[in-house]
């Protein structure tokens, strides 16, 4: 039976959803309260420079051919891919790098070179990392967090002792070099938690760096989103922007629509992929399925500081993605998850994507996105910021041994009070709700409301987690509960 059905917000599950849900048969009308679709994935163009605002790193190819597939297409079809290499480089200082190859091979080989037997221990970690990936990936995140019985299956019970464990305990049980240690732990930050407090069953995010690469679209990450927006419109939704929900109408604990400009716009359901928390504020509290207690008591993954800086030269001794880990690792987490605090001295990421697409920047010239990790809630100012930004440049001179302050055309800031602004995001989060062991599967905010019929969500606070992969397998498992209750 055909549906009229609103979704709220256009970031990666809201997209993907909507394909789902107009493929069923239904009328899918999208709200998006920002002037352009993407959520944190939209773009910044400024005097001939292109910027992806949030997401830069592609990986796990195969949850992007998996969705595309369900319409039976390609990502091909919508978008070109470039495999970096090297994938990344990480820096500990001056003339101290390491490079990421783009093969597990060359990455075996880069390790021996550092910590003499690592290469085999590496063989074997990837090798259990890529047993769990098969599981995770291409099973258990496929699941709709209804029971805890989802987690049980013959494979899980072969790996109980990984959720007790943690990533941090089973990369220094094989591995003595510090740097090495912090390469490994690092693909776990995408999952938005330390890698003391991540189970070791997440190693498989290991797998997903070395095992399948690290990629781009052809001209950044906005490519994506507008290969699902074309497919979305293939299949008849509607994409409306500049479209503030005021509230969610409820009558009878029965959705009725949204109220958009005093306007009731009716619906048989409503789908928010806006931020989970903001949403329930769009209903009478009795409506709402968590309270403010609720929220305050969760792990949230970081929020950020980034920039969007233009260069009129090209920038020497870097490569497309860069890692700063020249300081203390450990400290700057302490500064996020157990005393929230501006880092004193902060780790740092810098993304020149005019490295690999030379549509990012006018030619001879740098487009640049550098990223610093901070705690959600704390204090955001303009003093603050470019304090901030002060220390990681002078640090990115010294490090990359060159001159570029004074190269510099414009630079934009973006930090927790735009996330708040822009996103409506809880503490100004950048990636949503950390996946800690107390805060996986069943145990996140459902993707069904408990209290109102018909309200669903979808999004990096719920299943199965923060990143963009685990967005679009989020809008297709509440496509799939949303399509059981029309049935029922």
């Amino acid at each position: 039976m055909k549906k009229t059905i609103i979704i709220i917000g256009s970031g990666f599950s809201a997209l993907a959803a909507s394909c789902y849900l107009a493929q069923q048969g239904n009328s899918v009308t999208i709200y998006e309260k920002n002037e352009t679709i993407g959520g944190r994935a939209r773009q910044f163009k400024k005097d001939g420079f292109t910027f992806d605002m949030g997401p830069s790193w592609y990986w796990m190819p195969d949850v992007f051919e998996r969705f595309f597939n369900d319409f039976n297409k390609k990502s091909s079809d919508y978008y070109e891919l470039i495999k970096l290499n090297p994938a990344y480089r990480v820096y500990f200082g001056v003339e101290d790098f390491i490079s990421i190859c783009d093969n597990l091979e060359a990455i075996q080989t880069t390790f021996e070179t550092i910590e003499t037997g690592s290469s085999k221990k590496l063989a074997t970690f990837i090798k259990e990392a890529k047993s769990n990936y098969d599981i995770a990936i291409k099973d258990l995140v496929y699941r709709p967090g209804v029971s805890p019985l989802e987690l049980i299956t013959p494979q899980t019970a072969l790996k109980l002792n990984q959720f007790f464990s943690t990533v941090s305990r089973d990369v220094r049980k094989n591995f003595k070099n510090e740097r090495l240690i912090q390469i490994l732990e690092f693909p776990v930050l995408f999952l938005g938690a330390k890698p003391t407090k991540t189970p070791s069953f997440y190693n498989f995010m290991n797998y997903a760096d070395f095992g399948l690469g690290t990629w781009h679209p052809k001209t950044g990450m906005f490519d994506v989103v507008r290969g699902i927006e074309k497919l979305a419109l293939e299949l008849g939704v509607t994409i409306k922007t500049n479209s503030v929900i005021e509230k969610i109408v409820v009558t009878n604990k029965i959705t009725t629509g949204v109220l958009i400009d005093g306007k009731h716009i009716q619906a048989d359901i409503v789908l928010s992929g806006a931020d989970y928390h903001h949403t329930e504020t769009l209903l009478d509290k009795p409506h709402r399925s968590y309270s403010e207690a609720y929220w305050e008591s969760r792990t949230f993954a970081p929020s950020s500081l980034l920039f969007f800086v233009g260069f009129d030269k090209k920038i020497e001794n870097t490569t497309h993605h860069n890692l700063f880990f020249d300081v203390d690792f450990n400290q700057h987490a302490i500064d996020i998850y157990d005393q929230p605090q501006w880092p004193e001295a902060p780790l740092f990421y810098a993304n020149f994507p005019s490295k690999t697409d030379e549509t990012a920047a006018p030619k001879g010239m740098e487009s640049a996105f550098f990223l610093i990790p901070l705690a959600p809630g704390i204090k955001d100012t303009e003093a603050l910021r470019e304090e901030y930004f002060e220390k990681i440049i002078t640090r990115f001179e010294q490090i990359t041994q060159q001159k570029i302050k004074n190269n510099i055309i414009f630079k934009k800031s973006f930090c927790k009070n735009d996330f708040v602004a822009d996103y409506n995001a809880y503490k100004g989060n950048a990636y949503g709700m950390a996946n800690t062991l107390l805060q996986t599967a069943f145990l996140r905010p459902k993707l069904k409301s408990k209290k109102v019929k018909n309200l669903f969500f979808t999004g990096q606070l719920t299943v199965p987690g923060p990143g963009v992969p685990p967005a679009l397998i989020s809008g297709k498992l509440v496509a799939e509960l949303i399509h059981k209750s029309i049935r029922s």
